[in-house]
Protein backbone atom coordinates (compact mmCIF):
# COMPACT_ATOMS: atom_id res chain seq x y z
CA UNK A 1 0.00 0.00 0.00
CA UNK A 2 1.51 3.63 -0.64
CA UNK A 3 1.95 6.46 1.72
CA UNK A 4 -0.68 8.08 -0.14
CA UNK A 5 -3.76 5.57 -0.81
CA UNK A 6 -2.69 4.65 3.30
CA UNK A 7 -3.31 8.29 3.91
CA UNK A 8 -6.97 8.36 1.93
CA UNK A 9 -8.40 5.35 3.65
CA UNK A 10 -7.58 6.94 6.97
CA UNK A 11 -9.04 10.11 5.64
CA UNK A 12 -12.27 7.87 4.40
CA UNK A 13 -12.64 6.13 7.79
CA UNK A 14 -12.41 9.31 9.81
CA UNK A 15 -15.22 11.19 7.54
CA UNK A 16 -17.69 8.08 7.60
CA UNK A 17 -17.92 8.58 11.38
CA UNK A 18 -21.66 9.47 12.68
CA UNK A 19 -21.70 13.62 12.82
CA UNK A 20 -21.46 15.06 16.22
CA UNK A 21 -22.91 18.80 17.24
CA UNK A 22 -20.85 21.21 18.89
CA UNK A 23 -21.74 24.88 19.54
CA UNK A 24 -20.93 27.93 21.82
CA UNK A 25 -22.91 30.50 24.47
CA UNK A 26 -23.70 33.96 24.36
CA UNK A 27 -20.39 35.64 24.49
CA UNK A 28 -21.09 38.34 27.29
CA UNK A 29 -21.56 35.50 30.15
CA UNK A 30 -19.37 32.27 28.86
CA UNK A 31 -18.06 30.72 26.49
CA UNK A 32 -18.86 26.93 26.95
CA UNK A 33 -17.61 23.68 24.49
CA UNK A 34 -16.79 20.16 25.02
CA UNK A 35 -17.40 21.04 28.81
CA UNK A 36 -14.98 23.31 28.91
CA UNK A 37 -16.67 27.14 30.35
CA UNK A 38 -14.22 30.09 30.61
CA UNK A 39 -15.23 33.82 32.22
CA UNK A 40 -16.21 35.75 29.75
CA UNK A 41 -13.85 38.56 31.40
CA UNK A 42 -10.39 37.94 29.96
CA UNK A 43 -6.58 39.21 29.99
CA UNK A 44 -3.08 38.06 28.83
CA UNK A 45 -1.96 36.83 25.61
CA UNK A 46 -1.87 34.26 22.80
CA UNK A 47 0.40 33.21 20.50
CA UNK A 48 0.04 31.45 17.08
CA UNK A 49 2.26 30.70 14.63
CA UNK A 50 2.60 27.63 11.60
CA UNK A 51 0.46 27.00 8.38
CA UNK A 52 0.18 29.73 6.20
CA UNK A 53 -2.55 27.37 5.03
CA UNK A 54 -4.72 27.62 8.45
CA UNK A 55 -3.78 30.89 9.14
CA UNK A 56 -6.74 32.58 7.88
CA UNK A 57 -8.57 30.19 10.08
CA UNK A 58 -6.81 30.80 12.86
CA UNK A 59 -7.05 34.46 12.48
CA UNK A 60 -10.55 34.51 11.74
CA UNK A 61 -11.44 33.05 14.78
CA UNK A 62 -8.64 35.29 16.43
CA UNK A 63 -10.87 38.70 15.41
CA UNK A 64 -14.12 36.81 16.50
CA UNK A 65 -12.42 36.13 19.82
CA UNK A 66 -11.21 39.70 20.12
CA UNK A 67 -14.40 40.84 19.77
CA UNK A 68 -15.64 39.41 22.89
CA UNK A 69 -11.76 39.41 24.56
CA UNK A 70 -10.58 42.71 23.60
CA UNK A 71 -7.97 42.61 26.72
CA UNK A 72 -6.51 39.53 25.55
CA UNK A 73 -3.82 40.34 22.63
CA UNK A 74 -3.36 37.70 20.20
CA UNK A 75 -0.81 37.23 17.43
CA UNK A 76 -1.27 35.10 14.36
CA UNK A 77 1.34 34.14 12.01
CA UNK A 78 1.87 31.94 8.87
CA UNK A 79 5.49 30.99 8.35
CA UNK A 80 4.85 27.42 7.33
CA UNK A 81 4.28 24.14 9.38
CA UNK A 82 7.96 23.46 10.00
CA UNK A 83 8.72 26.79 11.10
CA UNK A 84 6.37 27.19 13.42
CA UNK A 85 6.90 23.79 14.58
CA UNK A 86 10.12 24.50 15.27
CA UNK A 87 8.80 27.69 17.65
CA UNK A 88 6.17 25.65 19.28
CA UNK A 89 8.68 22.77 20.18
CA UNK A 90 10.76 24.88 21.61
CA UNK A 91 8.03 26.48 23.95
CA UNK A 92 7.59 29.85 22.31
CA UNK A 93 4.34 29.69 21.13
CA UNK A 94 1.29 28.85 22.57
CA UNK A 95 -0.52 27.21 19.67
CA UNK A 96 1.12 25.33 16.22
CA UNK A 97 -0.85 25.55 13.01
CA UNK A 98 -0.12 22.70 11.09
CA UNK A 99 -1.28 21.42 7.45
CA UNK A 100 0.35 18.05 7.98
CA UNK A 101 0.93 16.24 11.07
CA UNK A 102 3.90 16.91 13.38
CA UNK A 103 7.03 15.02 11.74
CA UNK A 104 8.69 12.27 14.17
CA UNK A 105 11.71 14.72 14.58
CA UNK A 106 9.23 17.65 15.82
CA UNK A 107 7.70 15.45 18.37
CA UNK A 108 10.97 14.67 19.46
CA UNK A 109 11.98 18.08 19.76
CA UNK A 110 8.79 18.98 21.97
CA UNK A 111 9.57 15.98 24.19
CA UNK A 112 13.31 17.10 24.50
CA UNK A 113 11.91 20.20 25.68
CA UNK A 114 9.34 19.16 28.34
CA UNK A 115 6.21 20.23 25.63
CA UNK A 116 3.02 18.53 26.02
CA UNK A 117 0.63 18.90 23.27
CA UNK A 118 -3.04 17.89 22.21
CA UNK A 119 -2.97 17.78 18.48
CA UNK A 120 -6.53 18.58 16.65
CA UNK A 121 -7.85 17.88 13.82
CA UNK A 122 -9.87 21.28 12.56
CA UNK A 123 -10.91 20.91 9.03
CA UNK A 124 -10.11 19.80 5.87
CA UNK A 125 -8.43 21.13 2.83
CA UNK A 126 -8.02 20.23 -0.80
CA UNK A 127 -4.76 20.79 -2.20
CA UNK A 128 -4.65 22.60 -5.56
CA UNK A 129 -2.71 22.38 -8.34
CA UNK A 130 -2.49 25.47 -9.74
CA UNK A 131 -1.71 27.61 -13.49
CA UNK A 132 -3.19 30.68 -15.42
CA UNK A 133 -6.08 30.70 -16.79
CA UNK A 134 -4.69 31.25 -20.14
CA UNK A 135 -3.10 27.73 -20.14
CA UNK A 136 -5.58 25.75 -22.26
CA UNK A 137 -3.30 23.17 -23.30
CA UNK A 138 -4.27 21.28 -19.63
CA UNK A 139 -7.44 20.68 -17.46
CA UNK A 140 -6.00 17.65 -15.84
CA UNK A 141 -2.63 16.43 -14.37
CA UNK A 142 -2.04 13.49 -12.34
CA UNK A 143 0.75 12.61 -10.50
CA UNK A 144 2.97 11.35 -12.39
CA UNK A 145 3.14 14.36 -14.70
CA UNK A 146 3.49 16.58 -11.71
CA UNK A 147 6.68 14.60 -11.01
CA UNK A 148 8.14 14.85 -14.71
CA UNK A 149 7.56 18.85 -14.08
CA UNK A 150 8.44 19.54 -10.67
CA UNK A 151 10.18 16.47 -9.27
CA UNK A 152 13.88 16.04 -7.78
CA UNK A 153 14.70 14.24 -11.89
CA UNK A 154 13.23 17.80 -13.45
CA UNK A 155 15.99 20.16 -12.46
CA UNK A 156 17.40 22.32 -15.02
CA UNK A 157 13.81 22.23 -17.26
CA UNK A 158 12.77 25.30 -18.84
CA UNK A 159 10.03 24.48 -21.19
CA UNK A 160 7.32 22.01 -20.49
CA UNK A 161 8.91 19.77 -23.13
CA UNK A 162 11.81 19.27 -21.17
CA UNK A 163 10.38 16.88 -19.79
CA UNK A 164 8.54 14.55 -22.51
CA UNK A 165 11.60 12.11 -22.13
CA UNK A 166 11.24 11.69 -18.57
CA UNK A 167 7.14 11.50 -18.47
CA UNK A 168 7.42 9.10 -21.36
CA UNK A 169 10.23 6.78 -19.62
CA UNK A 170 7.81 7.09 -16.14
CA UNK A 171 4.15 6.40 -18.10
CA UNK A 172 2.71 10.27 -17.44
CA UNK A 173 -0.83 9.76 -19.25
CA UNK A 174 -0.71 13.98 -20.28
CA UNK A 175 2.67 14.08 -21.97
CA UNK A 176 3.68 14.99 -24.25
CA UNK A 177 4.00 18.56 -23.25
CA UNK A 178 3.95 21.93 -25.42
CA UNK A 179 7.40 23.07 -26.00
CA UNK A 180 6.16 26.28 -23.69
CA UNK A 181 7.88 28.11 -20.49
CA UNK A 182 7.31 26.08 -17.44
CA UNK A 183 7.25 28.85 -14.58
CA UNK A 184 6.72 27.13 -11.17
CA UNK A 185 6.01 29.12 -8.01
CA UNK A 186 5.54 27.38 -5.12
CA UNK A 187 6.10 26.85 -1.18
CA UNK A 188 9.44 26.03 0.01
CA UNK A 189 10.47 23.70 2.22
CA UNK A 190 9.41 25.32 5.71
CA UNK A 191 6.00 24.60 4.45
CA UNK A 192 3.02 21.92 5.35
CA UNK A 193 2.47 21.73 1.86
CA UNK A 194 5.32 21.44 0.30
CA UNK A 195 5.59 18.39 2.39
CA UNK A 196 1.67 17.24 1.40
CA UNK A 197 2.79 17.80 -2.39
CA UNK A 198 5.68 15.72 -1.94
CA UNK A 199 4.06 12.62 -0.40
CA UNK A 200 1.25 12.86 -2.81
CA UNK A 201 2.55 13.57 -6.23
CA UNK A 202 6.31 13.14 -6.32
CA UNK A 203 7.45 10.49 -2.90
CA UNK A 204 5.76 7.09 -4.40
CA UNK A 205 7.64 7.90 -8.08
CA UNK A 206 10.84 9.19 -6.37
CA UNK A 207 11.11 5.48 -4.32
CA UNK A 208 10.55 3.42 -7.39
CA UNK A 209 13.25 5.20 -8.99
CA UNK A 210 15.62 5.61 -6.14
CA UNK A 211 15.29 9.47 -5.97
CA UNK A 212 15.45 11.66 -3.19
CA UNK A 213 11.50 12.37 -2.37
CA UNK A 214 12.26 16.41 -2.95
CA UNK A 215 10.85 19.19 -5.69
CA UNK A 216 13.86 20.03 -8.00
CA UNK A 217 15.25 23.29 -6.63
CA UNK A 218 15.50 25.64 -9.45
CA UNK A 219 11.57 27.37 -9.24
CA UNK A 220 10.53 30.24 -7.36
CA UNK A 221 9.63 29.65 -3.81
CA UNK A 222 7.68 31.54 -1.25
CA UNK A 223 6.47 31.06 2.23
CA UNK A 224 3.59 33.55 1.45
CA UNK A 225 0.72 31.89 -0.67
CA UNK A 226 -0.45 35.36 -2.07
CA UNK A 227 3.02 36.01 -3.39
CA UNK A 228 2.49 32.44 -5.30
CA UNK A 229 -1.27 33.41 -6.79
CA UNK A 230 1.08 36.89 -8.09
CA UNK A 231 3.52 34.10 -9.56
CA UNK A 232 0.63 31.69 -11.21
CA UNK A 233 -1.12 34.35 -12.54
CA UNK A 234 1.41 36.46 -13.81
CA UNK A 235 2.56 33.99 -16.55
CA UNK A 236 0.67 32.09 -19.15
CA UNK A 237 2.17 28.71 -18.65
CA UNK A 238 2.57 28.51 -14.81
CA UNK A 239 2.66 26.21 -12.78
CA UNK A 240 2.20 25.70 -8.30
CA UNK A 241 0.08 25.11 -6.04
CA UNK A 242 -1.68 26.37 -2.27
CA UNK A 243 -4.46 25.17 -0.11
CA UNK A 244 -7.95 25.64 -1.48
CA UNK A 245 -8.93 28.81 0.20
CA UNK A 246 -6.09 30.70 -1.70
CA UNK A 247 -7.47 29.25 -4.74
CA UNK A 248 -11.04 29.97 -4.25
CA UNK A 249 -10.41 33.27 -3.09
CA UNK A 250 -8.32 34.33 -6.34
CA UNK A 251 -10.27 32.01 -8.84
CA UNK A 252 -10.70 34.64 -11.34
CA UNK A 253 -6.98 34.96 -11.68
CA UNK A 254 -6.05 31.07 -11.15
CA UNK A 255 -7.01 27.89 -12.69
CA UNK A 256 -7.53 24.66 -10.63
CA UNK A 257 -6.20 21.45 -12.64
CA UNK A 258 -8.11 18.48 -12.13
CA UNK A 259 -6.14 15.64 -10.76
CA UNK A 260 -6.32 12.22 -11.88
CA UNK A 261 -5.67 9.41 -8.83
CA UNK A 262 -6.17 6.69 -10.97
CA UNK A 263 -9.88 6.65 -11.24
CA UNK A 264 -10.21 10.02 -13.24
CA UNK A 265 -9.96 13.61 -13.31
CA UNK A 266 -11.67 14.92 -9.97
CA UNK A 267 -11.52 18.77 -9.56
CA UNK A 268 -11.43 20.34 -5.99
CA UNK A 269 -14.36 21.29 -4.63
CA UNK A 270 -16.01 21.44 -1.63
CA UNK A 271 -17.52 18.31 -1.99
CA UNK A 272 -14.62 16.50 -3.73
CA UNK A 273 -12.47 17.53 -0.34
CA UNK A 274 -15.03 16.35 1.63
CA UNK A 275 -15.72 13.26 0.66
CA UNK A 276 -12.55 12.62 -0.24
CA UNK A 277 -12.73 11.87 -3.65
CA UNK A 278 -10.40 14.64 -4.89
CA UNK A 279 -7.00 12.31 -4.33
CA UNK A 280 -5.05 15.57 -2.77
CA UNK A 281 -7.59 15.84 0.22
CA UNK A 282 -5.70 16.59 3.53
CA UNK A 283 -6.30 17.53 7.30
CA UNK A 284 -5.19 20.51 8.76
CA UNK A 285 -4.53 20.54 12.37
CA UNK A 286 -3.73 22.76 15.84
CA UNK A 287 -1.26 21.85 18.06
CA UNK A 288 -2.10 23.36 21.76
CA UNK A 289 0.46 23.45 24.36
CA UNK A 290 -0.85 21.46 27.25
CA UNK A 291 0.41 24.24 30.40
CA UNK A 292 -0.39 27.15 28.09
CA UNK A 293 -4.13 25.40 27.45
CA UNK A 294 -4.13 25.72 31.65
CA UNK A 295 -4.55 29.67 31.05
CA UNK A 296 -8.07 30.45 30.38
CA UNK A 297 -7.83 32.95 27.37
CA UNK A 298 -5.95 30.16 25.64
CA UNK A 299 -8.61 27.55 26.77
CA UNK A 300 -11.32 30.22 25.68
CA UNK A 301 -10.09 30.79 22.53
CA UNK A 302 -9.30 26.89 21.15
CA UNK A 303 -13.51 26.46 22.75
CA UNK A 304 -14.89 29.40 20.42
CA UNK A 305 -11.81 27.36 17.63
CA UNK A 306 -14.51 24.22 17.94
CA UNK A 307 -17.76 26.25 18.69
CA UNK A 308 -20.34 26.69 15.78
CA UNK A 309 -19.29 30.11 15.37
CA UNK A 310 -15.67 29.19 15.13
CA UNK A 311 -16.77 26.58 12.50
CA UNK A 312 -18.37 29.51 10.19
CA UNK A 313 -15.09 30.87 10.24
CA UNK A 314 -13.84 27.43 8.64
CA UNK A 315 -16.98 27.66 6.46
CA UNK A 316 -15.92 31.79 5.54
CA UNK A 317 -12.19 31.07 4.74
CA UNK A 318 -13.18 28.07 2.18
CA UNK A 319 -11.86 25.22 3.86
CA UNK A 320 -14.27 22.05 4.84
CA UNK A 321 -15.59 20.92 7.92
CA UNK A 322 -15.21 17.64 9.56
CA UNK A 323 -17.60 15.08 8.93
CA UNK A 324 -17.28 14.31 13.04
CA UNK A 325 -15.72 16.61 15.66
CA UNK A 326 -16.67 14.32 18.08
CA UNK A 327 -12.78 12.70 18.24
CA UNK A 328 -11.41 16.35 18.08
CA UNK A 329 -13.89 17.37 21.17
CA UNK A 330 -12.96 14.52 22.81
CA UNK A 331 -9.11 15.33 22.44
CA UNK A 332 -9.58 18.39 23.83
CA UNK A 333 -12.29 17.82 26.67
CA UNK A 334 -9.57 14.82 27.79
CA UNK A 335 -6.52 17.05 28.02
Amino acid sequence: MTRKLGRMIALLLALALVAAACGGDDADTTTTVAGTTTAAILTGSISVSGSSTVEPISAGVAELFNAMHPDVAIQVEGPGTGDGAQLFCSGQIDIGDASRPYKDVERELCAQNGIEFIELVVAIDGLSVLTSPDNDAFSCLASADLYALMGPESLGFGSWADANALAAEIGAPNAPYPDVDLVITAPGEESGTYDTFVEFAIADIAEERGQNDELQPDYVASPNDNVIIEGIAGSPTSLGFVGYAFFLANQDRVKALAIDGGEGCVDPTAATIADASYPYSRYLYIYVNKQAAMRPEVAAYVDLYLSEEGLAVTDRTGYVRLADYAPTLEAWQNR
